[in-house]
This record gives C-alpha cells, sequence and structure tokens, in this order.
C-alpha cells in the first residue's frame, strides 16, 4: 500500500509538472486572440485596413521611442470634430477632450518588467509592424497576435535576415517575404548594420 501511494503521489509530481509545462505555453497564458474591453470599441480594420491610415497617424513616436504610445484624445478628434460627432459610441473620445482627462485604454501586447523592448530600433533596422502585432488591419477589436515568449524574439534574433524588410515596407501590413528574400535578406542585414546571431541572442541586448 505504501508503495502504491508513493508511486501516486510521484505521477501526479510528474503530470502536475507536464501540465503546468503545457499551460505556461499556450496562447491562454499571453490572452492571444483575446480582444479586451476598451472604453471605445477601436477598430483598426475600420482605420488601418478600410481608409488605408499609416500606423503613424496615430502612434507618432514609435520611429524615435522604445514604445509606440497610444494616441492623446485630440489626435481622434482631429477626424471626430468633423465626422461621426454626435455617436453614441464616440461619447466617452468627447468627454475626454471636453473634461481634458485621457481615455483609459487597456493595454494588449505586453512584456515582463524585467523584458527591455524599443520599438524604434526595431523599425530603424527593418522590422515592420505586422511581424510581431500581425495583420492588425484585419482586426475588428485588437487582440495579440503573439504571446511574445523569448522563443519568439529568439526566432528573429537568431536570423533576422528572414523578417527584414526595406524601408519602404515597413508600414505595410500586408507585406510578406518575396521569393528572393534568401538574397535580399542577408543584402539589408548588412545595409542596415545588424549585429550577428551571437550579439543578438545575448542575454544583455533584452534583459538590462
Amino acid at each position: 500500500m505504501l508503495r502504491l501511494v508513493l508511486w501516486s503521489i510521484l505521477l501526479s509530481i510528474i503530470l502536475g509538472s507536464i501540465g503546468l509545462f503545457i499551460w505556461a505555453q499556450s496562447d491562454y497564458v499571453g490572452s492571444v486572440g483575446i480582444a479586451p474591453a476598451q472604453p471605445v470599441p477601436f477598430s483598426h480594420k475600420h482605420h488601418s485596413g478600410e481608409l488605408g491610415l499609416d500606423c503613424r497617424n496615430c502612434h507618432e513616436q514609435v520611429e524615435q521611442e522604445a514604445t509606440a504610445g497610444l494616441p492623446p484624445t485630440h489626435t481622434c478628434m482631429t477626424c471626430h470634430s468633423e465626422i461621426w460627432t454626435g455617436s453614441s459610441m464616440l461619447a466617452p473620445v468627447r468627454q475626454s477632450l471636453a473634461k481634458d482627462e485621457p481615455l483609459h485604454w487597456a493595454r494588449v501586447n505586453r512584456l515582463p518588467d524585467y523584458v527591455y523592448f524599443n520599438h524604434s530600433i526595431h523599425i530603424t533596422k527593418g522590422i515592420g509592424c505586422s511581424s510581431c502585432h500581425g495583420a492588425v488591419n484585419e482586426m475588428q477589436l485588437t487582440y495579440a497576435a503573439q504571446s511574445f515568449r523569448m522563443e519568439f524574439c529568439l526566432t528573429c534574433h537568431r536570423n533576422p535576415a528572414q523578417y527584414v524588410r526595406p524601408a519602404k515596407e515597413i508600414w505595410n501590413m500586408e507585406w510578406q517575404p518575396p521569393a528572393n528574400q534568401a538574397t535580399l535578406g542577408p543584402a539589408l542585414v548588412a545595409q542596415n548594420h545588424i549585429l550577428g546571431p551571437q550579439q543578438l541572442s545575448d542575454c544583455s541586448v533584452c534583459h538590462r
């Protein structure tokens, strides 16, 4: 009986560890594909996909700063002071402007506090928005396309030539690696002075 109990405990520990590992690796942990509730149901599909607005129209600091930034209310009202002015859906935006209080958006893409990430350096080196954020231009409500586990970042850092694109394609949400990416990629890596895989995968790059 004692032997059966010991084996049962050992089996429970093994199965529990496997289950915990699978759960930690699942997209559920990173809320992938789940759009959080927002003060206004902003549609990237409408603004970016249908109207063709450039990412920088709203995320103004993404090329210069570590964070992409959230647009202030007056950015929204640049257009919505002229169109959809009486929409009940946009009432929180009008109230935000009237009270001079920012809207409190729920963050969609998250990284742990111990991870350093800089948007501007990735854009400067030729990594486009869709490589990390997915087809945002097709998202009616914005959700995380990736859980941003370390392996996701290292996949690119170990071989950036697969993902680097010409500067004119950075903001193209529908960009796909062309047939000659095997030739174009390494050329862009050299042109953009991207470090080698050994340096890019060093712990200090992301953990500072």
